[in-house]
């Protein structure tokens, strides 16, 4: 079972070679990383150019975004799963080993969705995130998430949506899991931590200048699934839905108890 791992890069040099080494360290499986950086200046190419023998495609060249870039780099890909990691965020040791397990078990499985440590500018651990089960009305609700860097796609479930949608520019991995759930895919959790998902200041989720276009996609997301546009009684629902969250996973709602919610980046 080959993976396909896209890094997208752009002027995080801070955190970038622990993201490459958390890919590199990954054994018991075949692998290729694809690493795009669409124009970085911060020394960050010049890390990539560094480590290019254990990297499979680099590319070097403009892109219309995050979507894009990710699109660009899964284009070269040629194996059966794919998953990607931003250049801030890291995966577990031995998390692509669990993976392949998993899905060779269950051959039904399309995407699988894995659990995360929440970690700060430094690396020191904050907390623990849970994915959530996809239930799409919970979902439209914003109730119930599942985590980025723990999640895993077959490569003819991704082929089959098109990959990412260039448009979305906020919520382009919420985007996909839609579509590909739109689309029949089998949308399973693996109780594992698979990653370790950084919040720090220039979180791109926790930009004050992105909540506006973060909120007009969860609308467009919530007409989506629902068929019907967000209305002032759908307020209220939410809050019911949030209840029935934190009833289904009661281990984050202890998380969140004791450590608050994740600010930063919307993680739970």
């Amino acid at each position: 079972m080959k993976f396909s791992i896209v890094t997208i890069s752009f002027n995080q040099v801070e955190f970038l070679e622990q993201a490459l080494n958390s890919v590199f360290c990954q054994g018991g499986v075949e692998k290729e990383y694809i690493v795009v950086d669409p124009g970085s200046t911060d020394g960050s190419r010049e890390l990539i150019n560094r480590h290019r023998e254990q990297i499979q495609h680099v590319l070097f060249e403009p892109d219309a975004g995050p979507a894009d870039g990710l699109n660009k780099g899964f284009a070269r890909a040629t194996g059966e799963i794919f998953c990607y990691l931003n250049s801030d965020d890291v995966f577990e040791p031995g998390a692509f080993r669990r993976v392949a397990e998993f899905l060779a078990k269950y051959s039904d499985v399309d995407v699988v969705c894995g659990h995360a440590w929440v970690i700060d500018e430094t690396g020191d651990q904050l907390r623990r995130v849970w994915s959530d089960s996809y239930v799409r009305p919970l979902v439209a609700y914003g109730a119930a998430i599942q985590i980025q860097p723990s999640t895993f796609i077959r490569a003819e479930a991704f082929h089959r949506v098109g990959g990412f949608n260039v448009a979305n520019r906020i919520s382009w991995d919420s985007d996909l899991l839609l579509n590909l759930a739109l689309s029949g895919a089998n949308i399973r959790v693996i109780n594992e931590f698979l990653s370790l998902y950084r919040v720090h200041s220039s979180s791109i989720t926790g930009a004050a200048l992105h909540r506006d276009r973060a909120q007009e996609q969860f609308f467009i997301r919530f007409e989506k699934i629902m068929g019907r546009p967000f209305n002032t009684k759908d307020h209220a629902i939410s809050r019911v839905m949030f209840v029935i969250r934190q009833l289904l996973n009661p281990r984050a709602t202890l998380e969140r108890l004791l450590h608050g919610p994740v600010y930063g980046r919307k993680a739970g």
